[in-house]
């Protein structure tokens, strides 16, 4: 067992940030139950002061979990931390969270102070906020861009007025890994009393470096890091939990833990994404549509020979099911090949080579190939298996002056039946005639035809999708005369029915 690294989550404070992505009280609950599920060691509930929903929800938070320690964020004000302890009260395990900024910025250009002011309203709040609560959380606001030396003293000074946890934050995200993890390493090395307090991160993801940062920032002491479910929060974000979580888990080299159940990581990015109507970036790591998916040729045969090859992560151990093999025209016969079999086809190889033929020209007009492309292209002759309800011929007649007549036999059970229908159009006759024969009471849903490629002779695919007795029921097929294929595809789905 490596050194514990505890997993501070703010996605219902610092994340939900974002313009546009608000919760209400009854969806911050269920995304604390199910950070409570993954094992997040801290859940950051909210701001209490900055408003009566905020601190509604902290309230309630406090309520619904057990195992987390619950806290709350304060400016280093008196009232800030008055309304956070009342927020609190009903938390089984409660942090309170103040700060103030430290860098030469925050004191001249926003807070309009000096620097000994600073450091006496540090010490004054984490004092204050120690009456109500054991554990105390002091943030150093700027800390990624302030003078180490002055930094060094306000943390020494928070530690002895009883700071339990000592926030580092790099604010804007300025930090390069090498200065952020010097910064950490500055702290154990010139704080004397560091050893009394956990150091926390808290990077942010301006010029992409949040999870370098966060990672160099442990490597260099900091037992606590502070994240968002998706990278989420303020301008271009936070520390993405996932990320970090994965690194550590990946690199056991480091000698590091968490509590994390990474199998709920995925289940959680996909909460956090609904309820804040913010869309993962397919290429996110870990959490992305594609992060798991392959479509280069290359990658794909070195995948299906070994997941190792290409991927240093399993995918059920984020939760994902399996690995994606996306077919476009990057792909090789290898993945062709794989996916075909997975459809229940199989073919020679002098077969598979004409097939790839079509698929490539197929790719190249296509972004990607679904499965019904796939069974289009294999054709009817390679369908799974034998269908229950088998046509046997159709002959239509149909013209301007002609009333559309269709004459169908079927095979089914053993038994070949025969049904001529008219109707108002040549499918639509077609599908008389079947209904007539299988005397069942249907109802089409829907009939979706759509043409494989430009060509007038080439292949058509047909869905359709009935409804019987409150049960749909859906049927496809592929064929170069549309018709034929249409009578197929109704056959198809009746025959789930029987």
């Amino acid at each position: 067992m490596g050194e514990r690294i505890y997993i501070f989550d703010t996605t219902l404070r610092d994340g939900e940030q974002v313009p546009g992505c608000q919760l209400n009280t009854i969806e911050k609950i269920e995304v604390a139950r199910q950070l409570e599920k993954l094992g997040v060691d801290i859940i950051e509930a909210g701001f209490p002061i900055s408003s009566p929903g905020d601190f509604n929800s902290v309230v309630e938070i406090s309520k619904a979990v057990e195992n987390p320690v619950i806290c709350a964020l304060t400016r280093a004000v008196h009232k800030d931390i008055e309304v956070a302890a009342d927020a609190l009260k009903f938390a089984k395990r409660k942090r309170i969270h103040t700060g103030i900024g430290v860098s030469e910025y925050h004191i001249k250009h926003k807070l309009l102070s000096t620097h000994e002011k600073i450091m006496n309203r540090a010490i004054e709040s984490v004092k204050y906020a120690r009456t109500f609560v054991d554990d105390v959380e002091f943030y150093a606001e700027d800390a990624g861009r302030a003078d180490n030396e002055f930094l060094a003293r306000v943390i020494e000074a928070v530690i002895k007025a009883g700071a339990t946890v000592v926030n580092i934050p790099d604010t804007t995200g300025y930090c390069l890994p090498g200065q952020y993890g010097e910064k950490i390493a500055y702290l154990v090395n010139n704080v004397p009393n560091i050893d009394k307090a956990i150091i926390s991160t808290h990077c942010h993801n301006d010029l992409g470096m949040a999870t370098a940062n966060t990672l160099s920032g442990v490597i260099n002491g900091a037992r606590q890091v502070e994240v968002t479910v998706n990278g989420i929060g303020e301008r271009a974000g936070n520390t993405s939990l996932e990320e970090v979580v994965m690194a550590i888990k990946c690199h056991q080299d480091l000698d590091f833990v968490t509590g994390i159940d990474s199998q709920q990581i995925m289940k959680s990015s996909k909460l956090v994404s609904t309820l804040m109507r913010m869309p993962v970036q397919p290429n996110k790591a870990i959490v992305g549509r594609n992060a798991f998916a392959h479509s280069s040729g290359i990658h794909q045969d070195g995948v299906l020979k070994n997941r190792l090859n290409y991927e240093i992560i399993d995918p059920a151990e984020v939760g994902v099911k399996e690995s994606s093999i996306v077919l476009t025209a990057r792909s090789g016969r290898a993945a062709l090949k794989h996916r075909l079999q997975i459809l229940g086809y199989a073919f020679e190889a002098r077969e598979l080579d004409e097939l790839y033929e079509k698929f490539l020209t197929l790719a190249d007009m296509k972004k990607d190939v679904s499965d019904e492309d796939l069974e289009a292209l294999a054709g009817s002759e390679k369908v799974k298996g034998k269908r229950p309800i088998e046509l046997i011929s159709l002959q239509v007649v149909c013209g301007k002056s002609t009333i559309p007549t269709a004459t169908v036999q079927i095979s089914f059970k053993g038994d070949t039946f025969t049904e001529t229908a008219s109707g108002n159009g040549p499918i639509d006759a077609s599908f008389s005639a079947v209904k007539n024969l299988v005397k069942r009471r249907v109802r089409l849903e829907e009939f979706l035809i759509q043409a494989i490629t430009r060509g007038s002779d080439d292949l058509g695919k047909v869905h359709v999708q009935v409804e019987h007795k409150g049960s749909i029921y859906y049927g496809f097929s592929a064929h170069t005369d549309i018709i034929t294929a249409s009578v197929e595809a109704f056959l198809d789905a009746l025959g789930k029915i029987a």
